[in-house]
C-alpha cells in the first residue's frame, strides 16, 4: 500500500503540526483550529518558539487576518497562558476596567482609574507599553520615581482593597504569552492587526473577571485606524469576543488627528494627569475622561444615564476623591509617602522639580498670523519617538523627561511670532530636520476662532443593551 500525507477517514490521527507548518497555514490563508492557536500560544509562553517564528506568525495573521472565531480562542489561549485573578464574590458587580488602542498625549486611564475608584468601582487595571508612536500608561507611570508595575495577584488585591484602583503591566503570573507577542508586535510592523489588537485587549481583561469594560478605540492620522469605519469594525469585534468570553464591553470610537491635551511626554503626561485630577487640566482632556468613566457607569448599572455617570466622574475630579485615589494607589505601588504626597499637593513648578525633567526646553514660533486649524498629532510623535520617547527595539529604555507642550490650542488666533510649542529634549538644539517636521504640523488658517469638536464620537454597545 502506498504512503500517504495526510491522514484517511480510517488512519490513525495526524500528528501535531510543527510551527513551520502552522505559520506556512496561516500564511496561505487557511484557518487555524483550536488546538493549533492553543499549541502556538503555549510554545510563545514556554518559550520552545523561536523569536522569528513568532514575528512569522503575527506577519501571517496580520496579512491574512483571523475569524471571530479563530480570535476568541486566541484571546482565552493567552488569557489562560497564567494565573486567572480572583476577586470577593462581593467585588463581581464592581469590577470595571478602561482600554485605549493607543494615542498621542492619551493619559486618560492615569485619570480615570481612580476617578472610577471613587465612584465605588473596582479597578484591575492591567495596562501596555507604548506601541510604535504611541506612548504606553506603563511608561509613563514608571516616569514617577518608585512606581512599580510589577505586582501579584496578591498585591493587587491588597490595592484595591485599599486604594480601589491599579495599573500594573503583565508578569509571569499575569497573561505571560500577551506580554512576549505585544513586544514582539512593536518591532515586527504588527501594531495594527485587527485581530491582535482584539487578543491582546482581552486577554488581559479576561483574567481580571470584570463586569463591564469600555475600550476607547482611536482614528484618524495619529491613531492605528485612520478612518472612523475601520475603527468600529475593531469596536464590533471587540464586542463581539467579549460577548463570547461573558464580558459585558462597550467601545467607544474618539478622534485621535491633534494630540489629547496639551503635554505629550511621560513626565510631562504625568503632570498633566495630575492637573486634571484637581479639577482643572485640558478641557477635551476632561471630556474624554467624564465620557468614558459615564459610559462605564451607566453600562453597569451605576448611573441611570450617561450623561449622570459623566457627572459623577467629574465630580470625582472636582471633590478631590480622585486624586485621593490616585494617592493612595501610588503609595501602595511604591512610590514614597512624602512624594506621593508632594507630587498630589504641590503646584505644577514643584511637581516638575520631582518628574524627570530635561536639559534643554526649547520654543518654537508661529510663521505668520491665523487661526490654528489643527495640529497633527503624528509628526509631534515621530519626532519625541526619535529624540527617546520611544523604543526602536523591544526592552529598549526611555528617555521619561523627553516630551513637548502645546502653548496654543486648535481654533485660537495667533499672530506671527508667537511660541506654540515648547520641546524638552536632551540637547543642545532642535536638528532642523526636526525643527520643520514640528512646524509642518501646525497649519494655520484665515477663518475666525472657533470651538473645535469634542474627540467624543460614538458608543457601540453590547448585545444586552440594544433596542
Amino acid at each position: 500500500m502506498a504512503a500517504t500525507d495526510g491522514a484517511g477517514p480510517d488512519s490513525s490521527p495526524q500528528k501535531p503540526r510543527s510551527i513551520p507548518e502552522l505559520i506556512r497555514k496561516k500564511r496561505d490563508g487557511d484557518r487555524l483550529e483550536d488546538e493549533e492557536i492553543r499549541s502556538f500560544v503555549r510554545g510563545v509562553t514556554e518559550g520552545t518558539v523561536q523569536q522569528a517564528q513568532i514575528g512569522a506568525m503575527l506577519m501571517a495573521i496580520r496579512l491574512q487576518g483571523m475569524d471571530l472565531g479563530e480570535t476568541e480562542i486566541l484571546t482565552r489561549a493567552l488569557a489562560e497562558s497564567g494565573q486567572q485573578l480572583q476577586w470577593p464574590e462581593a467585588w463581581g458587580p464592581l469590577l470595571v476596567d478602561k482600554h485605549s488602542t493607543g494615542g498621542v498625549g492619551d493619559k486618560v486611564s492615569l485619570v480615570l482609574a481612580p476617578a472610577l475608584a471613587a465612584c465605588g468601582c473596582k479597578v484591575p487595571m492591567i495596562s501596555g507599553r507604548g506601541l510604535g508612536h504611541t506612548g504606553g500608561t506603563l511608561d509613563k507611570l514608571e516616569a514617577i520615581p518608585g512606581f512599580s508595575v510589577v505586582q501579584s495577584p496578591e498585591q493587587m488585591r491588597e490595592l484595591l482593597e485599599h486604594a480601589g484602583c491599579c495599573i500594573v503591566g503583565q508578569s509571569q503570573e499575569l497573561v505571560p504569552g500577551d506580554g512576549i507577542l505585544y513586544a514582539i508586535r512593536d518591532v515586527t510592523a504588527t501594531v495594527d492587526s485587527l485581530p491582535l489588537i482584539t487578543a491582546s485587549i482581552l486577554s488581559k481583561k479576561a483574567v481580571e473577571q470584570l463586569s463591564t469594560l469600555v475600550v476607547d478605540v482611536k482614528f484618524g492620522q495619529a491613531a492605528i485606524f485612520p478612518s472612523q469605519e475601520g475603527a468600529r469594525e475593531l469596536a464590533q469585534a471587540l464586542v463581539g469576543v467579549g460577548a463570547r468570553l461573558g464580558i459585558q464591553v462597550a467601545a467607544a470610537l474618539s478622534a485621535m488627528d491633534s494630540p489629547l491635551g496639551c503635554c505629550v511626554g511621560h513626565g510631562l503626561e504625568v503632570e498633566e494627569a495630575l492637573r486634571c485630577l484637581e479639577g482643572g487640566g485640558p478641557p477635551d482632556l476632561r471630556d474624554l475622561i467624564t465620557q468614558l468613566g459615564g459610559s462605564l457607569l451607566w453600562l453597569n448599572g451605576q448611573a441611570p444615564t450617561l450623561a449622570q455617570g459623566a457627572a459623577q466622574v467629574g465630580a470625582t475630579l472636582d471633590n478631590g476623591s480622585a486624586l485621593r485615589r490616585f494617592q493612595a494607589m501610588l503609595e501602595a505601588q511604591g512610590v514614597a509617602p512624602k512624594l506621593a504626597q508632594a507630587l498630589c499637593s504641590g503646584s505644577p513648578a514643584q511637581r516638575q522639580g520631582l518628574l524627570p525633567t530635561a536639559p534643554t526646553k526649547e520654543e518654537l514660533r508661529t510663521v505668520s498670523e491665523g487661526t490654528v486649524e489643527k495640529i497633527q498629532a503624528l509628526p509631534l510623535a515621530q519626532v519625541l519617538h526619535e529624540l527617546g520617547a520611544g523604543r526602536n527595539k523591544a526592552g529598549e529604555p526611555l528617555h521619561h523627561d523627553v516630551g513637548l507642550e502645546l502653548l496654543v490650542s486648535t481654533g485660537q488666533r495667533v499672530t506671527a511670532g508667537t511660541p506654540w510649542i515648547r520641546v524638552h529634549h536632551k540637547g543642545p538644539s532642535l536638528s532642523p530636520k526636526h525643527q520643520q517636521k514640528l512646524q509642518e504640523a501646525l497649519t494655520l488658517s484665515s477663518r475666525e476662532p472657533f470651538v473645535p469638536d469634542p474627540c467624543f464620537r460614538e458608543l457601540i454597545l453590547p448585545p444586552s443593551m440594544r433596542g
